[in-house]
This record gives structure tokens, C-alpha cells and sequence, in this order.
């Protein structure tokens, strides 16, 4: 079970990353995520496999979503659609 949700993790770090257009090439993402550069790609096809629109554009040297998109990934009450932060919790 902790291989799902560390992969889950993952994701959820590449989507911030991605969304801050600041992965930086791929041998630089995969040394921040502390993962080889198979398993990375290994995330982003598996992102692309749930419909990420990921793209990697040269000009900011850095993975790209090509439209927006959320990721959401969790339980939370039925009448709440997305997870509320709370920007003072560490």
C-alpha cells in the first residue's frame, strides 16, 4: 500500500512543479525528486495515462501542461468538491 501512495505523492509533486513551470530538464527533475530518469518518465506516462496534457517546452525548460487541468486525489465529504487548504497548518 505505501508504493501507491508514495507514487501518488510523486504525482502530486510533479503536478506543483509543472504548474510553477519549474521542473527544469529532465536529469534535474529526477535528481530533485531523488529518482532515476526511467522512473520519471515512468510518473509522466503514467500522468499521461490519466490525461495530464504534458508537454516539455524548450523556451522555459520545463514540463508544460498544454491546457489547465486540476489533479485531486483523496477522500472528502460529498458535498465538498475539492480539499480545502489551510495555508496556516505546517
Amino acid at each position: 500500500m505505501n508504493i501507491i501512495i508514495k507514487q501518488i505523492e510523486l504525482i502530486d509533486r510533479v503536478d506543483q512543479l509543472i504548474r510553477l513551470q519549474a521542473t527544469g530538464s529532465p536529469d534535474d527533475l529526477a535528481y530533485r525528486l531523488g529518482v532515476s530518469k526511467t522512473k520519471l518518465y515512468r510518473i509522466i506516462n503514467t500522468m499521461k495515462s490519466l490525461n495530464a496534457p504534458i508537454k516539455y517546452d524548450i523556451t522555459v525548460q520545463s514540463f508544460v501542461y498544454a491546457e489547465a487541468v486540476g489533479f485531486t486525489f483523496g477522500f472528502y465529504p460529498k458535498h465538498q468538491k475539492y480539499r480545502k487548504l489551510d495555508p496556516f497548518v505546517s
